[in-house]
This record gives structure tokens, C-alpha cells and sequence, in this order.
């Protein structure tokens, strides 16, 4: 009787087994089954085989993936852009030959092996990063893409249009086939803020390779910051404007239109920044000696609608926040009067956490209980122009990578 049910028990577990692996050798089914594993275990199972790793890094999977589950990305490192050489008129200031066009403050393996590969050297200098990959060059005239997955460089055909003082944007798209897809927007900078109620623009699409021409209205005069770069969310593009403005260009919008949204206390701070918030909002940051402050643009998103209304999520006082932090203060001499705090850069769809610059130091505010770690970089006591330069940092997409599946 023992051995009956022993062999039924037997017959019970291999047809278990059986359906086990039907299941996993249809792909809908697996594919399934990976979208409910959290990002750490999805990151190993890639080994499992070379129809695993497809389906991971695949554009279906991952697009879907990411809408469920929260990605996070390595830093690599900080790009330094000197806004010294931006612009340059004819005998102006020159880089020292032992500056690097594009220098890196690595933070990691990955971008010591960056800085000493001889890339950087070939791409100029640093414009914008978007989804890992690099944009860089030398304004007006050349442009390059950098892919760090695959190493290649794409150069941009030279502009049509010269425009002296210049704002960027650079998107990267998803692409269903997994190949590379990016558009390049410079804007044009006007002088004269009280008189134009237009913007010119020339966007290059890498699906045509070409540069195309177009001018936006505003239902006021505008003036856009020149040798900015803007911070885009989903599409939508966000420059810094004159007199503590934010001009939004709605790309998906039919009208050739472009809003003005005025700032929050814009006078009574030294520094600005703009990123993206974890909830998909456009997040601005400012500081000035005695602290910061981090808002967010309450908007519909689905609407062209310049209504809108600022949300203050975070105040910080400098001090207060050295005094809860007495380790880090004495350590690096935070309490030194020439050596104030300032918000340095918000991270990407990241509403915890900050980037704050004391000197040549940089350190990560985590906003909620306001303790600092200070972020250590390869390149500490370069020459670097801190109040001259935009100190920007540069993060991976922490995904799984395939030669199968370049993406």
C-alpha cells in the first residue's frame, strides 16, 4: 500500500514538474511571471539563459517593467562644463591646454575606466546627458552622441541655422526595435526680453538625421537664459527664462506654442536648478546662504494649460542641517565662512534627495531626516572653476545589458 501511494506521490510531482515548465516555455507566461519580481532578483536571472536575457532586455518587457516597478540608476560621476568658454567671442578666454575640454569627477569604476578610456577627448565639450547617453561638442557649429553601451559616436550634421547666444534640450526616446532614438533642440537666445514674443528653434531628429526650423509664439515678451540646458518630462521641455520665468515647449501640442510660468521667491536666491520629481513633476530647487528650498509644479500634464501652481515640499536651513550633521561638519570644515553650502543638482526622479556643494566638496542631503553623506570623487584638488562651472551628474540606467539585445 506504501508503494502505491509512493508512486502515485511520484506521477503527481512530474506532472507538476511537466506544467511547471510548459508554463515558463511560453513567453507570455514568463514574462509574467518576471514583471512581478522585484528589480534585484530580475537583475539575476538574467544567467538563467539566452532566452531569459532576450526576454529582460527586451523593449516590450522593459517598458513595461519600468512602469511597475521603480529602476534605479548608478552615478558614475559629475561632467564639469566651464561656462567660461560658452560663447567665446573672437580673443576671448581660451582653455589651458592642461584643462580636459570634458572633465569627469568619477565616482565609481565604471567612470574611472570613462575618464582614462580617450573617449572624452573626442566628444568636446559637455552639453547634456539623457537616459545614459552623452551630448557633446563645441557651440555653434558641431555635435556628437555618445552611446556607453555601445561605444559608438554619432555626429550631428552642422546646423543650419547660427544662433550667438543658445539654449539646449536633448531627449532620448524609447524605439521599438531597440535602436537609438534622440532628438536635439537649440533655441535661440534674445537680449531684448521687453520687445519678442517668439522663440526660434532647430531640432534635429535622429530618425532623419536632419535639422528643422521652427519659431514658437508666447502670449508674452520672453527672453531665454542662454548656455542652459533643459530638463524634460515626459516630452515636454522646461527652460530657465529672464526675469524668474520657466518657458514650457509642449512638443506634442499641434500649436507652436510656448508658456511662461513665473517662479517661486526667485529674487531672494543665488542658485537654481530643475529636475524631475519621483511623481513625474517638474521639481526647482534654490539656495542661498542661509538654505534651500525644493518645489514642484502642480500641473495637469495631459493638457497644454499653462495653469498651474507651485508646491513647497522641503525648506532646509543650512545651518540647522550642519548642526544635525557634526561628524560631517568638523570633518570637512563646513562651518568656514568661505566656504558656504549651495544646492549643486536634484536627482533624476528623486524627490528625497539632493546634491549640495561646501567648497570643493560635494554631498548627498537626504531631505526627509536631513543627514548628509559626503560623495567622494577621482579628481579632488583639480582645477576646477566652481563658480565659473555647471557641476552636473552623470547617471547610468541601472538595467540589465545584452550584445543580444543593444538597446
Amino acid at each position: 500500500m506504501t508503494g502505491v501511494i509512493s508512486s502515485k506521490k511520484r506521477e503527481r510531482d512530474r506532472s507538476s514538474h511537466s506544467s511547471a515548465l510548459d508554463a515558463l516555455n511560453c513567453d507570455d507566461i514568463l514574462c509574467d511571471i518576471l514583471q512581478r519580481l522585484p528589480p534585484e532578483s530580475v537583475v539575476k536571472l538574467i544567467i538563467v539563459s539566452k532566452r531569459w536575457l532576450s526576454c529582460i532586455c527586451s523593449y516590450a518587457f522593459r517598458r513595461s517593467y519600468l512602469k511597475r516597478w521603480k529602476v534605479s540608476s548608478n552615478l558614475l560621476g559629475f561632467f564639469v562644463c566651464n561656462s567660461l568658454y560658452l560663447g567665446r567671442p573672437q580673443g576671448g578666454l581660451r582653455r589651458a591646454p592642461s584643462e580636459p575640454a570634458l572633465p569627469l569627477l568619477s565616482t565609481s569604476k565604471e567612470g574611472d575606466d570613462l575618464k582614462y578610456s580617450g573617449v572624452l577627448k573626442q566628444l568636446g565639450y559637455f552639453v547634456d546627458s539623457s537616459n545614459g547617453l552623452l551630448l557633446c561638442g563645441r557651440h555653434p557649429k558641431t555635435y556628437y552622441v555618445w552611446d556607453p553601451i555601445t561605444k559608438q559616436q554619432h555626429k550631428l550634421p552642422r546646423p543650419r541655422v547660427y544662433f550667438e547666444e543658445l539654449c539646449m534640450a536633448f531627449i532620448v526616446e524609447d524605439s521599438p526595435d531597440d535602436s537609438i532614438c534622440y532628438k536635439v533642440v537649440r533655441a535661440k537666445c534674445e537680449c531684448k526680453h521687453d520687445k519678442v514674443n517668439t522663440v526660434t528653434i532647430e531640432t534635429f531628429l535622429s530618425k532623419t538625421h536632419t535639422w528643422y526650423y521652427l519659431t514658437l509664439t508666447c502670449n508674452s515678451t520672453l527672453s531665454l537664459c542662454p548656455w542652459k540646458v533643459a530638463t524634460v518630462i515626459r516630452g515636454v521641455i522646461h527652460w530657465f527664462a529672464a526675469r524668474g520665468n520657466i518657458a514650457i515647449y509642449n512638443q506634442e501640442c499641434e500649436e507652436r506654442h510656448i508658456n511662461l510660468i513665473e517662479l517661486p521667491g526667485f529674487h531672494d536666491f543665488d542658485e537654481r536648478v530643475l529636475g524631475e520629481s519621483a511623481d513625474g513633476l517638474l521639481q526647482y530647487g534654490q539656495s542661498c546662504k542661509l538654505g534651500m528650498e525644493i518645489w514642484v509644479l502642480d500641473k495637469d500634464q495631459e493638457t497644454c494649460s499653462s495653469t498651474s501652481k507651485w508646491i513647497l515640499r522641503y525648506k532646509l536651513n543650512f545651518k540647522t542641517m550642519w548642526k544635525r550633521n557634526p561628524r560631517m561638519m568638523t570633518a570637512f570644515s563646513t562651518c568656514s565662512k568661505s566656504k558656504e553650502t549651495q544646492i549643486l543638482s536634484l536627482q533624476p526622479q528623486n524627490s528625497e534627495c539632493v546634491f549640495l556643494r561646501n567648497g570643493e566638496n560635494i554631498f548627498l542631503c537626504h531631505l526627509e531626516n536631513r543627514e548628509v553623506e559626503v560623495v567622494h570623487y577621482n579628481g579632488r584638488g583639480s582645477s576646477v572653476l566652481w563658480d565659473f562651472s555647471r557641476v552636473v551628474p552623470y547617471f547610468k540606467p541601472a538595467w540589465p545589458q545584452s550584445s543580444l539585445c543593444l538597446w
